[in-house]
């Protein structure tokens, strides 16, 4: 247990439901329907939430494969599931030559791993093996649903902000200098910038907790720490319009195309490459020196 992480992981998410506190009492304070807002709000999540696998797989163009299809990799998918002791996930295949993996569903039992053609033909068994086992980690500690459920505020300021914005063009006030609709948006914009900058930051956390996953089910850290190269390298050499058929899939894959070592970090999903190295070079002292 990364008791540091594990810590900063819950002070992120007490920071979302205290924000989540704040604006909706600032909503109260208006007069604005709020039950009306979170009926709206609920409905997208639980949309997000209960058809997050078959999105991620229509979007990514991914093809549910059977184990007559790919022996190899289901028999990797399965012994890795029973070591993390979940039910084996369906697995799905992208043809992309971008080298990636994903995981998705809603819990343990309704879920998928997805691999592309591209990871297939760059990473050698053992680091497809650690990837998957990054993936399957993914799957026990149930991301899809901590995520979606963080983003409760994100999306709730998201409606209020379009309600400000109709309401602040069509419902302004001119004789009462009714300027509440412009307040509103102001204070919807700044609430989901702030809980989209908190959400960023765990699904960084998560990443650094599913390598972790990944290292002590293969107990081989090093895998990972390879195939991480390999993809971060390769990935450079991706000509653009691929890259850009699959960009919104960039928060699933197990690296983004996108670089983390400018300010845009703060808005990335996942951790730089390079910090997660750092991470798994010190789990696999800890594992040579029976720590752990």
């Amino acid at each position: 247990m990364d008791w540091g992480l594990k810590l900063r992981m819950w002070i992120t998410m007490s920071a979302l439901a205290l924000l989540t506190l704040a604006f909706l009492t600032i909503l109260w304070m208006y007069g604005v329907s709020t039950p009306f807002l979170i009926f709206f709000a609920g409905i997208m999540l639980f949309v997000q939430y209960y058809f997050s696998d078959r999105i991620a797989l229509l979007a990514s163009g991914a093809k549910i494969v059977s184990r007559d299809e790919m022996p190899e990799l289901h028999e990797i998918v399965e012994e890795l599931a029973t070591k993390a002791g979940i039910p084996k996930p369906r697995v799905a295949i992208v043809q992309t030559p971008i080298p990636n993996a994903f995981a998705t569903g809603r819990s343990p039992s309704h879920s998928t791993v997805a691999v592309t053609t591209g990871l297939l033909n760059t990473l050698n068994r053992d680091e497809i093996e650690a990837v998957l086992g990054h993936e399957i980690s993914h799957i026990k500690h149930r991301d899809v649903a901590v995520i979606t459920i963080a983003s409760f505020v994100a999306t709730l300021a998201w409606f209020v902000m379009r309600w400000a914005m109709f309401m602040g063009m069509w419902g302004y006030d001119r004789d009462r200098d009714d300027l509440a609709p412009l307040a509103l948006f102001a204070i919807s914009s700044l609430v989901w910038l702030v809980s989209f900058l908190l959400i960023m930051a765990l699904s960084r956390y998560r990443e650094f907790a599913a390598d972790m996953g990944s290292a002590l089910i293969t107990r081989k850290p090093e895998h990972l720490i390879s195939a991480l190269l390999k993809i971060s390298g390769k990935m450079e050499y991706i000509p653009p319009e691929e890259k850009k058929k699959v960009e919104g899939l960039n928060a699933f894959f197990i690296i983004p195309a996108i670089s983390g070592e400018t300010i845009m970090s703060l808005f990335s999903t996942h951790p730089p490459v390079e910090q997660r190295i750092r991470k798994l070079e010190e789990i696999a002292e800890k594992l040579r020196m029976g720590e752990i």
